[in-house]
């Protein structure tokens, strides 16, 4: 098959796997397709039959989002990051002893292995 500039074929028909249209194409490719599209060259003198296929499924593991507050501990000689972190804005909270910032700032700082969990009665 030649080359096609794929992006310049329009879509004419799309079926379902149960339409007709599409049962020849799900009796072979099975609960994998998706859909079956009839696709034409811009002169439409040529129909390009393309299918779509489920090929993988893997579960999607949410991040948790960048702006939740995590706890920081640093040692007292880490004056430089101290700094770092009053320049973005995290707080103290001297009864806890860390510093309060988002998971934004602690990804950017890498500061991941200085996360502690401290009790949410603040």
């Amino acid at each position: 098959m030649a080359s096609i500039a794929w992006n310049r074929t329009r879509v004419s028909k799309k079926f379902l796997p149960a339409q007709p249209g599409a049962r020849k194409l799900a009796r072979r490719y099975g609960d994998a397709l998706v859909c079956v599209r009839y696709r034409h060259d811009p002169e439409g003198t040529v129909r390009y039959t393309t299918v779509e296929l489920v090929i993988d499924e893997t579960p999607v593991v949410k991040r948790p989002p960048r702006n939740e507050l995590m706890a920081v501990r640093l040692a007292r000689d880490d004056v430089e990051l101290r700094r770092q972190l009053l320049a973005h804005g995290a707080k103290w909270d001297m009864a806890r002893r860390v510093w309060w910032t988002t998971r934004g700032v602690v990804l950017q700082l890498r500061l991941l292995e200085r996360v502690v969990e401290v009790d949410d009665d603040r």
